[in-house]
């Protein structure tokens, strides 16, 4: 029986939870994220609402692309981008939010400001569209859900002759977004914490 065919959509402010929901699922493992949320009892409760807060720094939900199909309505999969030059999350937002990433954080904050710190002083400055997150249900991962929702964007930096970006702490992604065009640019690690690929990819 043949799969009904990936449809891309873009996110609105009604697909917080949802996004937030698959980018949980998704991070579950993720060796940035659980050097910043080490107990994995409470960790997945603490990714779902990372990531509500992280959508609460965009400007605008349109950038989150959602992939799915008729099996899959409310999407398997979430690409959040960030527009060329958006990439730092800015002070006034920070500062907006103060309050909700206490309670998000609370005493993991300290260890997510330095992964940011490291983060920040490693990313390129050459104008480009940023991948901040890409993540897919476990359930439904390795059947291209995750690609579909990446190379909708992609598509666009080609038509319009722009570069993008990423960094992962993963090294099976590496693969995946090698296949997409990116390359390995820099590699950086913290201390006490995980190591980093940042990659790169011109336009086709």
């Amino acid at each position: 029986m043949q799969r009904p065919p990936i449809q891309i959509r873009s996110a609105s402010l009604d697909d917080r939870a949802r996004v937030a929901a698959i980018m949980a699922d998704a991070f579950a493992d993720d060796p940035a994220l659980s050097f910043i949320f080490p107990d994995a009892g409470t960790r997945p409760e603490r990714l779902r609402r990372f990531f509500m807060l992280i959508q609460r720094t965009e400007n605008d939900p349109a950038l989150t692309n959602i992939a799915g199909d008729a099996d899959t309505a409310t999407g398997a999969a979430a690409a959040i981008w960030r527009r060329p030059g958006e990439w730092q999350t800015p002070t006034l937002t920070m500062l907006r939010l103060a309050l909700p990433m206490l309670t998000t954080f609370g005493g993991a904050l300290s260890r997510a400001l330095r992964l940011q710190s490291l983060l920040e002083s490693h990313h390129p400055r050459t104008p480009h569209w940023y991948l901040a997150f890409l993540g897919c249900e476990r359930q439904f991962q390795g059947k291209g859900y995750g690609g579909a929702a990446v190379r909708a964007r992609l598509a666009q930096c080609d038509a319009a002759g722009l570069p993008a970006a990423l960094e992962t702490a993963t090294e099976s992604n590496l693969a995946i977004y090698t296949a997409m065009g990116f390359r390995i640019t820099d590699t950086f690690k913290l201390a006490d914490g995980p190591q980093f690929w940042g990659m790169w990819r011109d336009p086709a």
